[in-house]
């Protein structure tokens, strides 16, 4: 690359774009953050991080927060819905970090963003701008925002979530779709479940449609937890939509005592409802381009959803990098290439454990149960695939 490092402006201020600025920052590019929000966004529940996701955070300089502000989980763990019994348990720390690198960790949405941001420049990162519009010169991209600000980046990313307005300028306006999920979440100070004995690690309990799962995070201080139950239609997509305790245990209403001790510990819970979007062919035109939930939403069944947009970030600064003098829009469309087979295979994997996850007692259960006894498919060596992948290794050429 000669001349003035490349100016890049990635619209949002989640985990994927933030991630995506600090990846770009360390290969050497101006980047800038973007966000609609006045504050950078500090709700939300738990994100379980396999190591695939930690080991590009650590190589950004992360480690120390990451490690300081999560929890790594011994093992995982998955239960009956009634009786509690055992369907499969694996390890998972230290195994993870000896097979790939880095730790599984599972940590605060709030706290991974405030580790994330605290190692951006205060002055790239611009609150209070919603993106109203853009236009692909050629040799550069000029944008706007409601404030009144224009900037004329020479890349523009939209890291802008599910609700993408990059997206939608891009490729026009099409409404999310209801996934038929809805989910009960909330935090539980841990002096008030003590008495479970809860083992250092994540537990999964499966039952007939729905499942809930649970893991510790911010410094083991809290269990968070999610339960997933299936309905069919929602007519809100505000995911910090309030939802009571009763309504929650309600939802789960015969499942195993755990469980409705861990709920009714909570003093609030927040009801999500998940959508979706079909995989997008492309992702880039021209100097724009996608990242994360922008083009490739995916169901948080393979716990893989901000996983992926850290991928996103960390393959789009390699190419870049590698790129030097070519043509952006070149580079823009190598890095959709690379990029695509993976996170379409993990949309699809996502999907269908929706209906593995949630299967009636029977045959097809039994037969489930039976599979996940011999196989254990939730062991670090079996999902080697999925945690050894090094997206700034793109001269591999493959997914």
């Amino acid at each position: 690359m000669t001349g003035q490092p490349l100016r890049i402006a990635v619209i949002g201020g989640g985990i994927g774009g933030l991630t995506a600025a600090l990846s770009l920052r360390r290969a050497g590019f101006d980047a800038h953050i973007y966000e609609q929000a006045p504050a950078l966004t500090h709700i939300g529940g738990g994100i379980n991080m396999g190591p695939n996701a930690a080991r590009i955070l650590i190589r950004l300089g992360l480690g120390e927060g990451l490690l300081r502000e999560g929890v790594c989980p011994l093992g995982t763990h998955q239960r009956r819905w009634d009786d509690g019994r055992t369907l499969q348990r694996s390890p998972l720390n230290p195994q993870c970090e000896q097979l790939y690198g880095a730790p599984h960790v599972t940590i605060h949405r709030a706290d991974l963003l405030d580790v994330i941001s605290s190692c951006l420049p205060a002055e790239h990162i611009h609150l209070g701008h919603r993106l109203v519009g853009f236009a692909d010169k050629g040799d550069h991209v000029e944008a706007w925002f409601d404030n009144g600000v224009r900037i004329a980046p020479d890349i523009l990313v939209g890291g802008d979530g599910i609700h993408s307005a990059v997206r939608a300028m891009l490729f026009g306006e099409e409404a999310p779709k209801f996934a038929g999920c809805v989910a009960y979440r909330g935090l539980v100070p841990v002096d008030r479940i003590a008495d479970l004995g809860l083992e250092q690690g994540n537990q999964s309990w499966v039952g007939p449609g729905g499942h809930l799962v649970h893991y510790f995070v911010s410094r083991g201080a809290l269990l968070n937890f999610v339960g997933w139950t299936e309905h069919d239609e929602w007519n809100r997509e505000d995911w910090t939509d309030r939802a009571t305790v009763a309504r929650a245990l309600a939802a789960f209403e015969g499942w195993h005592p755990q469980i409705r001790r861990i709920i009714g510990a909570a003093d609030e819970c927040f009801i999500w409802a998940l959508f979706d979007r079909d995989a997008l062919p492309r992702w880039s035109v021209g100097r724009v381009t996608l990242l994360g939930d922008a083009c490739h939403p995916m169901y948080p069944f393979m716990g893989q959803g901000a996983a992926q947009a850290i991928e996103d970030g960390a393959a789009l600064a390699a190419c870049l990098r590698a790129a030097a003098d070519t043509d952006p829009a070149d580079t823009l469309r190598d890095y959709e290439r690379l990029r695509l087979p993976r996170v379409m295979l993990l949309q699809a994997m996502s999907r269908a454990n929706k209906i593995r996850f949630h299967m009636p007692d029977g045959l097809a259960q039994r037969a489930r149960d039976a599979e996940w006894a011999r196989t254990g498919d939730r062991a670090p060596q079996t999902l080697r695939w999925l945690y050894e992948h090094d997206p700034a290794a793109i001269d591999a050429g493959s997914p």
